[in-house]
This record gives structure tokens, C-alpha cells and sequence, in this order.
């Protein structure tokens, strides 16, 4: 795994003092080890492929805190509970002269995550040509995304998304193949008799779903189960 200290924290390392801070340096190397070995621990344990960097915030150079002895000083993640996104470590020291400092940091978590090939309308169904997989920071997106493009294709879109954009569940609902307003034809029947009538859907649905439909022959309205575009079951 790749840690990367970026430019902002960089000035850190680089003050317009001559002389380095010792305890900025130790802070830099407890914060850096603790957050290292937290995040390879949680990416082992979630079974993730991902690769990941850790940014520092700056520092104060002013501070004049006495340096720790190097078995009394101890790191804990403040928060969140999951070492991803921005995170505060809590970095404390007992002794010669106790202290404790808050360490704020970037983790970034590189995960191949589905998302467009293209602009794509509202209500459009996806298809396996519009999604692919590519790079993103998954500590920035929260559970807003997808792993697998399985996720996605079939799936209706709620509103109109551009090219390159991350794919998430709260984008996506399963495809209406029955619309509010669509002529279908209701059928009924079991074993020994098979009837079927014409209709009209009163509300939108998915396959499966049991949806209001209006027999428009005898106008009475009746509940039935999507089969197909165009098509409802309704039992006798």
C-alpha cells in the first residue's frame, strides 16, 4: 500500500524557521504509523481491493509542547469508528509531562466503482454498454456507490445523470415495464379455464408487483401482478 503525505501537509516538514519542530515530527510519525496500520487492518478485514493514502492536515509549528518518551506515547482514532474519509486521531503521551493533541487527516480508499459510460436520461434502463468500472475515493462517497455492474444493468434511472458519474442504489429503482396509463391485457385463470381482458394500469410497475388495474370493459378496478410489458395476472 502506497502513503502519500500531500503537498499541504508537506509545509509541515518545511517552515519558514530555520529549525524543524521535534514534536511536530513526532506527532507526524505516530499519527502516520497508527492510521497505516488501522487502515491495512480494516481493508484486510472487509476483504476490499483497494489502495490507499493518507494525508495530514498542517500542523502548528508554534507548538512547544515537551517531547513524549517513545513508550508513552499512544494513538486512538477519535473519530469516525472506520479509519476512511476525514478522521481525527487522538495522540496522547504520559509521560515525562502529560499531554494530549487531536491529529486531523484525508483517508482516501482507491476502489473500482461502477459508474456511467455516458449520459444517460431519467427513466432510461441500463444496459451492460452504459457502465463500466473505474478508480474512485470511496472515503468521499460515503455508501453512495456500486462494486459490480450486475448492480446497475436493468435497473431504471429516478433522473438524468452525466458521463462518468457514479452510480449508486438511491440513482436507481427497478424498471417499470408497466406504466400509469398503458393498455394491458389482464388475464385470469387456472387449470381449466384461461380468460383474458383488456385493461388499463393505474399506477406504474415492476415485474412482480402488484399494481391497480382497471378492467375496461366492466370499468371495475381490480389489483394485479405485472408478468411482462403489456401484461397482468389477476386470480379468479
Amino acid at each position: 500500500m502506497r502513503f502519500i503525505i500531500g503537498c499541504a501537509a508537506m509545509a509541515i516538514f518545511f517552515s519558514a524557521r530555520l529549525h524543524a519542530n521535534p514534536l511536530i515530527d513526532q506527532l507526524i510519525g505516530a499519527t502516520t504509523d497508527f492510521l497505516e496500520q488501522e487502515v491495512q487492518q480494516h481493508i484486510a478485514s472487509s476483504g476490499l481491493e483497494a489502495r490507499h493514502e493518507i494525508r495530514l492536515s498542517r500542523l502548528d509549528q508554534r507548538l512547544r509542547l515537551p517531547l513524549c518518551a517513545d513508550d508513552a506515547i499512544s494513538a486512538e482514532l477519535e473519530s469516525p469508528a472506520t479509519p476512511v474519509g476525514r478522521v481525527t486521531v487522538r495522540i496522547s503521551c504520559s509521560a515525562p509531562s502529560p499531554w494530549r493533541l487531536f491529529v486531523p487527516a484525508q483517508v482516501s480508499l482507491f476502489q473500482p466503482v461502477v459508474v456511467s459510460t455516458r449520459p444517460l436520461s431519467r427513466r432510461a434502463v441500463v444496459s451492460a454498454q452504459d457502465v463500466r468500472l473505474a478508480e474512485r475515493d470511496t472515503g468521499l462517497l460515503g455508501d453512495n456507490y456500486l462494486l459490480d455492474p450486475a448492480q446497475a444493468i436493468g435497473m431504471q434511472l429516478k433522473r438524468n445523470i452525466s458521463a462518468d458519474s457514479v452510480l449508486s442504489y438511491t440513482q436507481l429503482e427497478r424498471n417499470r415495464i408497466v406504466q400509469r396509463g398503458d393498455k394491458v391485457v389482464i388475464s385470469s385463470g387456472n387449470s381449466n379455464v384461461s380468460v383474458k381482458m383488456p385493461g388499463e394500469a393505474m399506477e406504474d410497475g415492476t415485474q412482480g408487483q402488484q399494481i391497480r388495474v382497471r378492467n375496461t370493459r366492466s370499468g371495475r378496478v381490480i389489483r394485479a401482478r405485472v408478468t411482462g410489458p403489456g401484461q397482468v395476472e389477476a386470480g379468479m
